[in-house]
C-alpha cells in the first residue's frame, strides 16, 4: 500500500511543479502587459484574481496531461507491478508533455504582444509557409527571449522532476518484494477511481451545465486582466476544436470581393470611406443628444405570431398588446437567426447570423462595435442581465469583451430561485434587475439589456400563476407577458422611468400555427416595440427590417453621432427593399412581394409569393426577381463571414 501512496505523492508533486512553471509564464506575461492596466481601481486584489483564475485554467490543462499516467500507474498498482520501467515511461511522458506546454506558453508571449490575444488555431495557417515562419522566428530579436525562456524553464523542470522521481524511486526500491493482498487491492481500486474521477473533473473544470470555457477567465472591465487568466494551451486546444466543428466551416456563396463591393454599394459607402473590408460609415445626428437611458428586453422565443397586435386571436399577450398601442410598433421585423446567440449579436451589434455558427463561442473573442460599446463611449453604464449561467454560450467573456461593464447571471441569484437548467424565472430576473438599475441610474445614463428565458423549454409555469389557458406552451407565454407587465408597473414608479427608452424584441421566434413553407416564417418574424414614456410615439412602421437594424434605429432616436460598422440601417429614416436572415441550414431573403429560400447543402432554391406579409403560393424560380434577392443575401452573408476573420486592433481599457 505504501508504494501506491508514494506514487500518488510523486504525481501530486509533478502537478504542483507544473502549476508553478505555468504561473511563472503568466507572471512574465503580466509584466509584459502592465501598461494595459491604467485603471486606478485595479488594486492588488483585482490583479491577483486573474492569477487565481489562471491557476484554475492551468490545472485543467495539467489534468489532461495527468490523466494517462494516473490511469497507467493505477492499473499497474492493481496488478502489483511497481517496476522502474513504468516510471521511466511516465517521466518521459511528463517531459515531452511539459515541453509542449512550455513551448506554447513561451510562443504566446510575443504573439500576445503583437495581437493582444492568446495563441489560437489561426497559427496553423502559417504551417504552409514554413521557411518564412522559421525565418521570421530566428531573425526577429524580440523572439530570442521567449526561446531562451522556454529552454531555461525546460532544463530546470527536467532537473527538478528527475530529483523528485529519484526520491520516490529509492523509497520504492526499499519496499521491493512486498505484495498486495486483496483488501489492499480493493483500497487501491477505490482510491484509483476517486483520483481518476477527480482528474476528469479537473479536465471539465467546474460544476454546472457547461464545462469550463474561455468565458470563465473574464471578471472585470480590463481586457488585459480578463485575458491574463487564460492558459494559452487551453485556448489553442479550444479554438482548434471550435474551428473544426461543422457549423463553423466557411460558407461559399459567392466571390468575396464581389460580395464586399455589392455590400458597399447597397449600404451607400462612398469610395473615400472604403478601407480593407470595413463597413464603417459616419452617422451625424441632426439634433443634440437626448441622454435618455435605454432598457433593451430580448424576449425569449417570442414570435410575432403570438401577439394580438400582430394578428393572434389567443389573447396570451395582453400587456404587450396594450404597450404596442402607445409605442412605435414595427410590423415586419425578422430575427437574424433562430438561436439566442444570433439575436444577441444582431440586436446589439448589427451583425447577421452565419447559418449555424455561434459567433460568441469561439476561444478567440472578436471585438464588435454596437450599442454597448457606443453608449459606453458616450458615458453610459452598461449592464446585462441573464437568467442562466454566465458561461452559457460564452456570454460572460463575449459581452465583457464587447462593451458591457456589469454582468448578472445565475451565479448572482439565490439558489432557491433557480427553477430549471436555464436558471431563474422571468419575474425574478426583473425583480432582481430593478434595484441594480436604480443604483446605476443615480450615477448617470445607463444601458441595460435583459434576456428572458421562461418561454423556452423546459417550461416552468409557477403554481401560483393563474392562466386563462390549459396548454402549457400558451400558459408560459401568458406568464412571460405578465412578468413584463410587473416589470413596467414597478419601473414606472422609478425616477429614471420617464427618461428611458424601452426596446422590446424577440430574440427569435418559435413554431406557431401552420407551416406555409420550408422556412417557417414564425421562427424569424419577431415583434419589435420601442416605447418612450415621454413621447407621443404611437405609430406603426410597416417597413421590412431586421434585428440588425435595431442598433442604428435606437442610436438615431438618441441623436448620437457614431460610426456605423454593422449591416443595419435606421428604419425610421430609410426604407429597405428586402431583408435577409438564416435558419441553421437555410438562407431567406424577403421583399415586399417575394420570399426566396436557399439551402446550401443541396443547393436547393425555392420562391414564394408574399401577400400582405404572409407567405402565399409557391412560384417558379425562373424569374429575374430572384437574382436580386439571391445576390443581396449571398453578398451580405459572404461579407459578414469575411469580416469575422479580420484581425482587429487591441482595445485599450476604458475604450
Amino acid at each position: 500500500m505504501k508504494r501506491y501512496f508514494y506514487i500518488l505523492t510523486y504525481l501530486a508533486g509533478i502537478q504542483l511543479l507544473g502549476l508553478f512553471f505555468l504561473f511563472c509564464f503568466r507572471f512574465i506575461l503580466y509584466l509584459q502587459g502592465m501598461h494595459y492596466i491604467d485603471d486606478p481601481d485595479a488594486d492588488v486584489w483585482l490583479r491577483s484574481t486573474a492569477f487565481v483564475r489562471g491557476v484554475w485554467f492551468d490545472n485543467v490543462v495539467l489534468c489532461y496531461v495527468m490523466l494517462l499516467p494516473l490511469t497507467g500507474v493505477s492499473i499497474a498498482a492493481l496488478l502489483g507491478y511497481f517496476g522502474s520501467c513504468l516510471y521511466r515511461v511516465v517521466h518521459i511522458w511528463f517531459i515531452v508533455s511539459y515541453a509542449v506546454l512550455f513551448c506554447i506558453s513561451a510562443a504566446d508571449l510575443p504573439y500576445f504582444a503583437y495581437f493582444f490575444k492568446h495563441l489560437n488555431s489561426s497559427i496553423f495557417n502559417w504551417v504552409e509557409y514554413g521557411s518564412t515562419t522559421f525565418g521570421m522566428m530566428f531573425t526577429e530579436r524580440s523572439y530570442y527571449f521567449p526561446m531562451l525562456l522556454f529552454a531555461g524553464f525546460l532544463v530546470i523542470y527536467i532537473v527538478l522532476a528527475r530529483l523528485w522521481l529519484n526520491r520516490f524511486r529509492n523509497r520504492l526500491e526499499k519496499l521491493a518484494g512486498s505484495t498486495l493482498g486483496w483488501p489492499d487491492r480493493a483500497v487501491v481500486l477505490l482510491c484509483s477511481i476517486v483520483m481518476i474521477g477527480g482528474c476528469l473533473f479537473g479536465i471539465r473544470g467546474r460544476m454546472g451545465y457547461n464545462p469550463i470555457r474561455v468565458s470563465a477567465a473574464f471578471y472585470c472591465h480590463n481586457p488585459f486582466l480578463n485575458q491574463l487568466g487564460i492558459n494559452p494551451a487551453f485556448n489553442l486546444l479550444r479554438s482548434s476544436i471550435d474551428s473544426g466543428k461543422k457549423e463553423n466551416r466557411d460558407i461559399e456563396l459567392m466571390d468575396e470581393r464581389l460580395a464586399v463591393d455589392y455590400v458597399w454599394q447597397s449600404l451607400g459607402i462612398a469610395d473615400t470611406l472604403r478601407e480593407s473590408v470595413s463597413l464603417v460609415r459616419p452617422v451625424r445626428a441632426e439634433e443634440s443628444p437626448s441622454r435618455k437611458n435605454v432598457v433593451l428586453i430580448l424576449m425569449e422565443s417570442m414570435s410575432a405570431d403570438l401577439l394580438g397586435c400582430y394578428g393572434s386571436t389567443e389573447g396570451v399577450t395582453p400587456f404587450l398588446d396594450s404597450l404596442s398601442r402607445v409605442s412605435i410598433r414595427f410590423d415586419q421585423i425578422y430575427s437574424a437567426g433562430i438561436h439566442t446567440n444570433h439575436g444577441i449579436i444582431a440586436t446589439l451589434y448589427s451583425y447577421p447570423a452565419l447559418m449555424k455558427r455561434n459567433l460568441m463561442k469561439g476561444a478567440v473573442i472578436r471585438h464588435y462595435s454596437g450599442l454597448p460599446t457606443i453608449l459606453r463611449q458616450n458615458g453610459y453604464e452598461t449592464l446585462f442581465f441573464m437568467t442562466h449561467e454566465s458561461q452559457y454560450d460564452n456570454m460572460n467573456g463575449f459581452l465583457r469583451t464587447n462593451g458591457f461593464n456589469q454582468i448578472y447571471a445565475e451565479e448572482n441569484y439565490p439558489s432557491d430561485r433557480v427553477v430549471n437548467s436555464f436558471g431563474v424565472a422571468d419575474d425574478f430576473l426583473f425583480e432582481y434587475a430593478l434595484p441594480v438599475i436604480r443604483k446605476n441610474a443615480e450615477q448617470g445614463p445607463f444601458f441595460a439589456t435583459l434576456l428572458t428565458i421562461s418561454n423556452h423549454p423546459p417550461y416552468v409555469v409557477p403554481e401560483w400563476f393563474q392562466s386563462h389557458h390549459t396548454e402549457t406552451d400558451r400558459q408560459i407565454v401568458e406568464y412571460a407577458d405578465w412578468s413584463l407587465k410587473q416589470f413596467f408597473l414597478q419601473a414606472s414608479r422609478e425616477s429614471w422611468y420617464e427618461n428611458t427608452l424601452f426596446v422590446l424584441v424577440g430574440d427569435h421566434g418559435k413554431l406557431v400555427g401552420d407551416v406555409a413553407c420550408e422556412m417557417p416564417q414564425c421562427y424569424n418574424h419577431v415583434p419589435l416595440l420601442i416605447h418612450d414614456p415621454q413621447a407621443d410615439s404611437a405609430r406603426i412602421i410597416d417597413r421590412l427590417g431586421g434585428q440588425i437594424d435595431i442598433m442604428p434605429t435606437v442610436l438615431g432616436l438618441l441623436n448620437l453621432d457614431y460610426a456605423n460598422e454593422g449591416f443595419g440601417i435606421d428604419l425610421l429614416k430609410v426604407a429597405r427593399n428586402c431583408i435577409f436572415f438564416t435558419a441553421d441550414d437555410a438562407i431567406g431573403c424577403m421583399s415586399k412581394d417575394l420570399f426566396y429560400i436557399y439551402k446550401p447543402a443541396d443547393q436547393q432554391e425555392l420562391l414564394y409569393r408574399m401577400d400582405r406579409g404572409k407567405v402565399g403560393s409557391r412560384l417558379s424560380t425562373d424569374t429575374t426577381d430572384i437574382g436580386f434577392l439571391r445576390t443581396y443575401a449571398f453578398s451580405m452573408l459572404q461579407t459578414a463571414q469575411r469580416l469575422s476573420r479580420e484581425e482587429q486592433k487591441p482595445v485599450r481599457p476604458g475604450i
